[in-house]
């Protein structure tokens, strides 16, 4: 079966075990952390897949106590001459790996770019996404589709953008991180959908 079609059935089920999310083109969410709160409005439309895999570990409570725990800044990549800067958050080193990883949803499949705000899936190869999720600060056009941050050019996965409390992700973004990884990590109290 060609990965195409396993992509598809995939978003089928997705659809399906989200109670007709996939009607939605839009879905608001709020970043509970101890710094204060973060909105974000994930694209269901463009990159289904990635958001409805984020919206299942909420519905789960599975970011409940997680954490903030990388801070990525021009001032601490000394060995990478593509630098970004982003802030990076989810289930950092829980034993329980969650749900399998996801199909990826590349910036080139749903034009969603790596822009000031855009939350998006940390990945180590092509189809590996689970949890961990990172949100820029300032344009990262080199974590799109193409782009030389990662050396297989597929970028990664965007799928929503903050649209209140970026400035709690630059306070965040402004801690002390020299080696990236933040010696206290910020707790994400808990991720939830907004209810109107």
């Amino acid at each position: 079966m060609s990965n195409s079609i396993l992509t598809f059935l995939f978003i089928l089920i997705l659809f399906n075990d989200s109670f007709g999310q996939s009607a939605k083109k839009k879905e608001k969410i709020v970043i509970r952390t101890e710094l204060g709160d973060i909105y974000a409005r994930l694209d269901l439309k463009s990159a289904p897949v990635t958001s409805l895999n984020f919206l299942r570990y909420i519905d789960n409570n599975m970011f409940d106590s997680a954490c903030f725990y990388r801070v990525v800044r021009l001032d601490n990549q000394p060995r990478d001459s593509i630098r970004i800067e982003v802030i990076q958050g989810g289930r950092y080193e829980n034993e329980d790996h969650g749900f399998e990883p996801i199909a990826h949803e590349t910036t080139e499949m749903t034009g969603i770019k790596h822009r000031d705000g855009t939350i998006s899936m940390a990945r180590n190869g092509p189809g590996t996404a689970t949890s961990e999720f990172f949100i820029c600060v300032g344009d990262q056009p080199e974590l799109d589709f193409g782009g030389k941050r990662n050396p297989d050019g597929q970028g990664f996965a965007a799928f929503g953008k903050i649209v209140k409390g970026m400035d709690v992700v630059n306070k965040i973004h402004s801690i002390n991180a020299e080696g990236q990884y933040l010696q206290n990590p910020v707790i994400i109290l808990g991720i939830t959908r907004v209810r109107k």
